[in-house]
């Protein structure tokens, strides 16, 4: 009896370790399966809620009608966000083959939002000169092309890395993050208050991070250099949106002409 008891002791000391590991590793397993989806559903969200603030007043109902771009510009943005939704999607359910088909496809689409975001940033700076005597046209305009910047390198790397996943995976992250500024300078004040915009932007990539620290013990150099070059520059894009510095005035005046 007393040999059967110690044993069962055994038993039970081997089992609970065992049952905690199950039960930690449960969310290890959805954020190594899921989160780069529902990354790309809380983008999407987050460009919705934005969005849904200002787009009947300034772009459906706009006075004075805004410029056809604007609406290219909504399209094709808006597009990127629901092609990097399908693209998480057939990862997540194991369609690689034609995931990687389709990145063609992708590396055209995110060269149009490249394009399109400068063109949009320069028309729509001229728009607000014109019609509204725009002070702030000029400082802003830096804020634009930050945005379109911030996207399009992470972009290029991407296709570059497109062979290696694990770096693929995050600068395609970290691009989609970088135009979510626009989306956060709309939330209301009580949420997010003004000018924290890059904030918003930056607590998406921390999410990546956090993602890394739990999964993988340790934060990818994708993060570990593209989160301080972020912050950095958005600090540099602030302190010009701020200051208005006359190097800025003279470049933004000749590109605005």
């Amino acid at each position: 009896m007393a040999d059967t008891a110690t044993n069962l002791e055994r038993i039970e000391l081997t089992t609970k370790p065992a049952r905690a590991k199950t039960v930690t590793a449960k969310p290890v397993r959805l954020l190594q399966q899921y989160f780069y989806f529902f990354m790309s559903l809380l983008i999407a969200a987050v460009v919705v809620f934005g969005f849904s603030h200002t787009v009947e007043v300034r772009l459906i109902h706009g006075v004075p009608r805004r410029p056809f771009l604007l609406w290219v510009h909504g399209v094709i943005f808006s597009g990127w966000v629901l092609f990097f939704i399908f693209q998480s999607l057939l990862v997540r359910t194991h369609n690689v083959r034609l995931h990687r088909t389709l990145g063609w496809f992708g590396a055209a689409l995110g060269s149009a939002v490249f394009v399109v975001g400068v063109s949009t940033g320069i028309v729509m700076s001229r728009f607000r000169i014109q019609y509204f005597h725009g002070e702030r046209a000029v400082p802003n305009l830096a804020i634009s092309f930050y945005d379109v910047a911030a996207f399009a390198v992470p972009f290029a790397l991407a296709i570059l890395w497109r062979k290696k996943p694990e770096y693929h995976r995050r600068l395609i992250l970290l691009a989609t993050c970088a135009l979510t500024s626009a989306a956060f300078g709309r939330f209301p004040a009580h949420i997010l208050p003004p000018g924290w915009f890059f904030v918003g932007v930056d607590f998406l990539v921390l999410l990546g991070v956090a993602r890394d620290l739990i999964v993988d013990k340790r934060v990818h150099r994708v993060y570990a250099v593209g989160l301080p070059v972020f912050v950095v520059c958005q600090c540099m894009v602030l302190y010009t949106v701020l200051n208005n510095p006359p190097y800025w005035v003279n470049i933004a005046n000749a590109i605005l002409r």
